[in-house]
C-alpha cells in the first residue's frame, strides 16, 4: 500500500494506526458513504474541512462526520470574525492534497489546525490518508498528539 505523506507523518512521531482501503466514486465522497465502506460509524470518521479567515487567513477544521461545522464558533476560536469555506478549486494548491483525499496531517503547508474536542472521547476515529479511496484509523488522543490540534467546540447538529 502507498505510503501518503500522512502516513509518514505517524511514522515519523511512532503513533500506531492502520490503513483502511475502498472503492471510491468521484460522485460519493461523502462522510456516510465512506463510513459504510470501511464499516464504521459516521460519527467516528472525521472531514477536514479548509478555511479562510478575515484575519489569520487559511485555518484548517476537522469535526465529525455526524455533526455540521458551526462556522461562527470556529471564526471566534480561531480569532477571527468571519470564516468561510475555501473554494474547492484552491484546495490542492493550498494543502497538497485534493477533495475527498483532504488529511489533518502532512499537509505541504502547517496551518493553525482546530479539532473538535469529541475526538478525545473516542478510541477510534478515522481520517483522510491524503488520497480518496484510503483512510487512516488512529485513536482521538494519538490525533490530537499527531496533528498538535487546537481543542475546540465548533460543531452544531
Amino acid at each position: 500500500m502507498v505510503k501518503t505523506n500522512a502516513c509518514r507523518k505517524l511514522d515519523s512521531l511512532k503513533i500506531p494506526y492502520t490503513l483502511h482501503e475502498y472503492e471510491w466514486d468521484e460522485n460519493q465522497l461523502d462522510v456516510r458513504t465512506v463510513a459504510e465502506k470501511v464499516h464504521l460509524l459516521v460519527s467516528q470518521l472525521y472531514k477536514t474541512l479548509v478555511l479562510k479567515g478575515d484575519k489569520t487567513g487559511v485555518i484548517v477544521a476537522c469535526i465529525p462526520g455526524d455533526r455540521e461545522l458551526n462556522l461562527k464558533s470556529l471564526a471566534i476560536q480561531s480569532g477571527n470574525k468571519k470564516v468561510e469555506m475555501v473554494p474547492v478549486k484552491d484546495i490542492q494548491n493550498l494543502t497538497g492534497y485534493i477533495r475527498g483525499g483532504v488529511s489533518p496531517l502532512g499537509m505541504k503547508k502547517k496551518y493553525p489546525f482546530f479539532l473538535d474536542s469529541s475526538v478525545t472521547k473516542k478510541e477510534l476515529v478515522s481520517i483522510s490518508a491524503g488520497r480518496r479511496g484510503l483512510q487512516i484509523f488512529i485513536s482521538g488522543a494519538d490525533l490530537v498528539k499527531a496533528s498538535e490540534a487546537n481543542l475546540v467546540d465548533i460543531t452544531s447538529t
